[in-house]
């Protein structure tokens, strides 16, 4: 199924009827947001959508670079998902700061997510597939992605919408919430497509804007991966709707 701009006409129903629909892009690292959906994030924000992301860890580990510094990579990475988010039209971007490479779906990752989602209260989650290892023979989805994907999914349901996860999140005057759908990037379970042709230009501004982690080379050879057999431009995701 492809949807556009029209056909995003029928969003799931929202939990803030007199303000905006609101999505929350829960992503491992700097630049995986923009990788897996800068596309939809500017097409819906264009409807009068309003995203936000939330970047799960710090990105330290993320250079080739031998003079890079840890503490420098984590101030750069910040600044181009801050740089990238204000091209697309994000509202708001926030860190975690759990260190790159170690992430695990703990206990404690899950209340940070729950508490996000609380704050937030989102009508749609993009996220990592937490089930893939490797995708369609040419993509590792890494322990980092899978455990923020999963975290992600459980953060969803049960644990945000039940009022007895969490609770201290409660007394301190945050609302369980339940999320509408949840959109998976990177699945190869994919059930829905978004038809990003009109503004992939702003999706490669987005990646352009992660320098020390694409070069323009890369970013024209990637480009291939959103182009489906007609020639369109497509995000594609495995789409839950949640009946819970």
């Amino acid at each position: 199924m492809t949807a556009n701009l029209e056909g995003l006409a029928q969003p799931p129903e929202s939990s803030n009827p007199d303000g905006p629909k609101r999505a929350l892009v829960i992503a491992a690292h700097p630049d995986d947001a923009d990788f897996g959906a800068a596309g939809t994030a500017h097409l819906w924000t264009l409807q009068g959508w309003e995203f936000s992301y939330l970047v799960c860890t710090n990105g330290a580990k993320g250079s080739d670079d031998e003079s890079m510094a840890p503490e420098r990579l984590i101030k750069l990475r910040r600044d181009e998902q801050r740089a990238a988010a204000v091209l697309l039209g994000v509202k708001q971007v926030s860190f975690l700061d759990y260190e790159d490479g170690e992430l695990t779906a703990s206990r404690e990752f899950l209340g940070d997510v729950v508490r996000h989602i609380r704050s937030v209260r989102p009508d749609a989650v993009f996220t990592h597939d937490p089930e893939a290892v490797i995708v369609r023979d040419s993509f590792v989805n890494h322990a980092d992605h899978r455990a923020t994907g999963l975290t992600a999914v459980d953060a969803v349901y049960p644990a945000a919408r039940d009022r007895l996860n969490f609770p201290e999140q409660i007394a301190e005057g945050l609302q369980p919430h339940k999320v509408g759908e949840i959109y998976i990037w990177g699945s190869e379970k994919d059930n829905f497509e978004v038809d990003i042709t009109d503004v992939i230009e702003k999706k490669i501004e987005a990646l352009r804007a992660h320098s020390s982690q694409f070069s323009e080379d890369f970013i024209r050879m990637i480009l291939d991966r959103w182009k489906s057999p007609e020639g369109r431009y497509v995000e594609s995701f495995r789409r839950v709707q949640m009946a819970f």
